[in-house]
């Protein structure tokens, strides 16, 4: 791996830092939008007085944070690949370059030294599953890596009620950030309830060294983070947008690995980019919060 001298001095001297994954500015946006909320991103969790690392992997190096050059590489190189923590290993030996999502991001950021990873919805279990059994690689991922990720759900196209219960299987522990129900992505909340509950970044930071305390699993801590109602995608149309796209990717036979973003890209265009201003808005609000924990957690380290 490389890594940034800023982000490398920040680790060694405890200071906060917060890892940023890359396939939102390679797969997620448009040009140059992509690149321009890259930057936004990455001078929020300055102006929070953390370091931001950003990661991918560049010519078959895991890069732990990415000046102007590379991340202007993820926004405009094209046919990158995204990169799950299995394709780590053929994209370091083939000298490939790629964009990590939140289990080749995870992986990376634990093996850095990183605590805290902000993200937008994490994968989790399809629709169908008992069918196609179709599930992301981050579930499994983040049953054995020791990191919190602040997100606002999991993605609303998946089956939210499985994927919950898949993470209690996995003994990945959940809390709602002033909530008591599961967020749901573009939507403030999916309906789904959580089991626990917190009000501060600091009660998230404690969490997280009584999970060191008591050992076990080196499993990772959710924050589910709701993006607010008034920047929420509508939900009446959410659903009507959704059912569409569940309904045309059947029609279409699209399955597997096609699935989410022909369903995201659906979203899209349906909602005439609402679905795209919900992302970013929960985006923002989990960088904000996970810059805040890092705080916490460098405090009391």
């Amino acid at each position: 791996m490389r890594t940034t001298d800023e982000v490398a001095s920040a680790i060694a001297e405890g200071r906060p830092v917060v890892a940023l994954e890359s396939t939102i500015i390679s797969h997620g946006l448009p040009q140059p939008r992509n690149l321009q909320v890259a930057l936004e991103l990455e001078e929020t969790v300055r102006e929070a007085g953390a370091v931001p690392a950003t990661i991918a992997v560049l010519d078959g190096v895991p890069r732990i944070g990415l000046d102007k050059e590379g991340l202007e590489r993820i926004a405009t190189e094209p046919g990158l690949r995204k990169l799950g923590f299995r394709d780590l290993a053929p994209a370091a030996a083939l000298g490939l370059s790629g964009a990590t999502t939140v289990s080749g991001t995870s992986f990376l950021a634990a093996r850095a030294g990183i605590r805290v990873f902000a993200t937008g919805g994490l994968g989790g279990v399809h629709r169908g599953w008992t069918t196609v059994q179709d599930e992301s690689a981050d579930l499994d991922t983040l049953s054995r890596t020791r990191i919190t990720v602040v997100c606002a759900g999991v993605k609303s196209i998946l089956d939210v009620p499985a994927t919950l219960q898949r993470l209690e299987t996995r003994q990945v522990t959940v809390v709602g950030y002033r909530t008591d129900e599961f967020p749901g992505f573009y939507l403030h909340t999916s309906g789904e309830p959580v089991d626990w509950r917190i009000e501060t970044p600091g009660e998230a930071a404690g969490i997280m060294r009584a999970q060191d305390a008591l050992g076990g699993p080196e499993a990772a801590l959710i924050v589910a983070n709701p993006v607010p109602v008034a920047e929420q995608l509508d939900p009446a149309l959410h659903d009507r947008v959704l059912a569409e796209a569940l309904r045309a990717a059947d029609e279409q036979g699209v399955t597997g690995q096609a699935i989410t973003p022909f369903l995201l890209e659906y979203l899209v265009n349906g909602t005439g980019g609402a679905s795209l201003e919900a992302n970013l808005a929960a985006v923002r609000g989990n960088v904000r919060l996970a810059s805040a924990i890092a705080a916490s957690w460098a405090q009391g380290a």
